[in-house]
């Protein structure tokens, strides 16, 4: 496949208020793509759509939503067919992660994360994945994480969510192969946003912090290849983290993860 001509895509991104989200539509505002911009926060995403546009000239139609409400992707496919837009690349991006023993999680909370999480992962990528395959010539990213190899306590519901993640898109790169469409995971590990704002502390990071523009550019770098993979990994301690992770037993790779997410002393 040819590299992607972004000035001719129309680019969906949810969780595009901050973080890897604003990043990728940075990044490909800079390529010409037209951008349709998803998040809870619209006074983030407003802001971030002057931007784009003034910087860029590129067309920017904000959407704000949440996701994790009922119905929240139909109403999402409502809304860009009502405006009369086709997406050609997709970008899933919103999340969050919780931190802590699994017992003393607030039950409405971890209810949230999978919603967020997983089942807006596949309502959204449902309502908007006939349109990409019609295209046949931009993306489907969905956003996991390194997490997504192994099972993680203290963050048991977060791993489990990005494990499903990634088992779903690498399902769907088969199931696209020939189509046009590009499909990958991206694990990105731990990164400079607002994702430890949320969690609630940076003992729930490994390894050292890489900055979203970085994330995004070896992103796209990669969608450019001629046949781009099912996974894209950062960094390369996380890269042999997964490979090691393949041969361990079950057990020790469970308690050895154990360890390092343990609270750091202070």
């Amino acid at each position: 496949m040819a590299p992607i001509d972004y000035r001719t895509q129309t680019a969906l991104i949810t969780g595009a208020s901050s973080g890897i989200g604003a990043e990728c539509a940075r990044q490909l505002a800079q390529r010409g793509a037209a951008l349709v911009l998803v998040a809870r926060r619209e006074s983030k995403l407003k802001d971030l759509a002057g931007e784009l546009h003034s910087r860029f000239g590129v067309s920017v139609t904000v959407i704000p939503a949440d996701l994790g409400a009922p119905d929240a992707s139909t109403q999402l496919a409502h809304e860009v067919a009502r405006l009369g837009l086709t997406v050609t690349t997709l970008i899933n991006n919103a999340g969050f992660g919780t931190y802590g023993p699994f017992a003393d999680e607030d039950p409405e909370r971890i209810a949230a994360e999978v919603r967020l999480n997983v089942e807006a992962v596949v309502t959204v990528t449902r309502a908007f994945l006939p349109q990409l395959l019609a295209a046949g010539s931009g993306a489907l990213v969905n956003v996991a994480s390194t997490a997504a190899y192994q099972p993680v306590p203290r963050m048991a519901v977060y791993g489990a969510t990005k494990a499903f993640v990634r088992s779903f898109t690498e399902a769907l790169w088969q199931e696209t192969k020939g189509s046009g469409l590009r499909v990958t995971t991206l694990s990105p590990g731990s990164t400079q946003t607002e994702f430890f704002d949320v969690v609630g502390t940076k003992e729930a990071g490994v390894g050292n912090f890489q900055t979203s523009e970085h994330v995004v550019r070896t992103l796209l770098s990669t969608l450019d290849r001629r046949n781009p993979p099912p996974d894209v990994i950062l960094g390369s301690s996380n890269k042999l983290n997964v490979f090691a992770s393949r041969f361990l037993p079950r057990r020790l790779l469970i308690s050895t993860t154990a360890k390092i997410m343990q609270p750091k002393e202070a």
